[in-house]
């Protein structure tokens, strides 16, 4: 086999064998494969597509590039993954709560690029805390507090480390084949037995309409359960933020009021919906209606404020986290209000601009080597259909420095949509893939 001979085939249109991406895969990870031939296989894919079982055999390739995690643990392994949104900090809540109902989650995440959040970004808003450990360590943490949320290690799909990084200087992101199996890669390198995907569609996505959407979930359910792990996909609502804030410390704020006030949010909703899919599908209950109902009574009642604070400790972070919170999250210098330019009802957002104005407060990244500032961003969001009078606070911008404040205030309000008519607002779950 060699790279030109299945690039060829792919540029024919035709459908490579099982054999030649397992070594294309390969071949990525250990350098046998060029830049350029890598960037080509991108391209090829990208414009004539892989069948599903050519989908299938990238995907298990890319995984089986690097080390595949096994596990002997008195539970299901369980895991959840968002496609990206802004002020998504779902991860951060339902991780603890699967391990409250007997579910081990060893959640391999990543960090913000463009104009979504990153998990890993807004959990190093913690002091001390790491997302970078060992294999040993996140055996260990996902052993003792049933859940960790941690970077990829190199020896995880270095063969998708190694392509994504092409895809994203070749124009080639796009392609669903290698968004699936990208995704996926990684999170059956961990060897799951259930995964439940959270897709999300409207201003704030990578998807803007119900086809989009669909097409991907689609893709993910089938490739998911074709490898061998149980997978259910929720299409859910990103034209407005699931939570009022923006930003990684302002979003661990809304993750902490929501795991000790007892209140029922839009997030916990969410996390709810979620995690009851996912615990229907690791067989830890029947129907996934048991499973939101056990979901929603560990929120509630304080106990995956508890398992959250064990993570945190257990991954370097303050040991009394869960109860004193607000002592350890940075504040930025300056909080500006934005405020209603006249009376209506909130119409739209743009989700998409808001997480940029974010990114330029210094909240996010333009490129993966860009310095984050995790104080930084917006909070006390209104919500779609709210009715305001003039003068009444759209939101507060969080910022380092004034003149930043300033313009994050133009941003916002260029980003929102008053009207005098009451608007129809969107469901937060659209549907559901299985």
């Amino acid at each position: 086999m060699d790279a030109r001979a299945i690039i060829a085939t792919l540029r024919r249109g035709e459908q490579p064998s099982a054999g030649d991406l397992s070594w294309f895969a390969a071949g990525l990870a250990n350098g046998e494969v060029s830049d350029a031939q890598a960037g080509a296989f991108a391209m090829a894919v990208c414009l004539q597509g892989l069948d599903q079982p050519g989908r299938r055999a990238l995907t298990l390739a890319m995984r089986d590039s690097g080390d595949v995690l096994t596990w002997d643990l008195p539970g299901p392994v369980l895991d959840k993954h968002s496609t990206g949104g802004v002020g998504d900090s779902v991860s951060l809540l339902l991780a603890p709560a699967l391990a409250e109902c007997g579910a081990y989650v060893p959640m391999i995440s990543g960090r913000g690029l463009g104009h979504t959040g990153g998990t890993l970004d807004k959990l190093e808003a913690i002091p001390g805390l790491s997302t970078q450990v060992s294999e040993n360590r996140l055996r260990r943490i996902t052993a003792d507090v049933g859940c960790a949320i941690v970077g990829a290690t190199g020896r995880i799909a270095p063969a998708d480390k190694r392509l994504y990084a092409i895809r994203d200087v070749t124009g080639t992101v796009e392609s669903l084949d290698l968004i699936t199996a990208s995704i996926l890669s990684k999170k059956l390198a961990v060897s799951l037995q259930a995964l439940v995907l959270d897709v999300k569609i409207g201003s704030g996505a990578f998807m803007k309409t119900p086809e989009e959407a669909r097409a991907l979930a689609r893709s993910l359910v089938d490739t998911a359960n074709a490898a061998g792990c149980r997978t259910t996909a929720l299409i859910t609502d990103m034209n407005q933020p699931i939570a009022s804030s923006l930003g990684n410390a302002l979003e661990v704020i809304e993750v902490m009021k929501a795991l000790t006030c007892g209140c029922d949010t839009p997030l916990s909703e969410i996390t709810a919906a979620l995690g009851g899919e996912v615990l229907m599908d690791g067989g830890l209950v029947a129907k996934a209606e048991q499973g939101e109902a056990l979901i929603r009574a560990a929120l509630l009642d304080g106990r995956a404020a508890t398992r959250f604070g064990r993570m945190v400790a257990a991954q370097g972070g303050p040991k009394d986290f869960a109860e004193n919170w607000a002592r350890y999250l940075p504040v930025a210098p300056v909080i500006h209000e934005v405020k209603a330019p006249k009376s209506g009802y909130v119409a739209a957002m743009n989700g998409e601009a808001l997480g940029l104005v974010v990114v330029q407060l210094g909240g996010g990244r333009l490129v993966e080597t860009d310095a984050v500032d995790p104080a930084v961003g917006l909070s006390d969001l209104v919500r779609l259909g709210q009715h305001v009078e003039k003068g009444e606070i759209l939101a507060r911008v969080h910022a380092a420095r004034e003149t930043a404040a300033l313009e994050a205030e133009v941003a916002v309000l260029h980003a929102l949509t008053l009207t005098a008519k009451v608007p129809e607002v969107p469901p937060l779950i659209h549907e559901r893939i299985s």
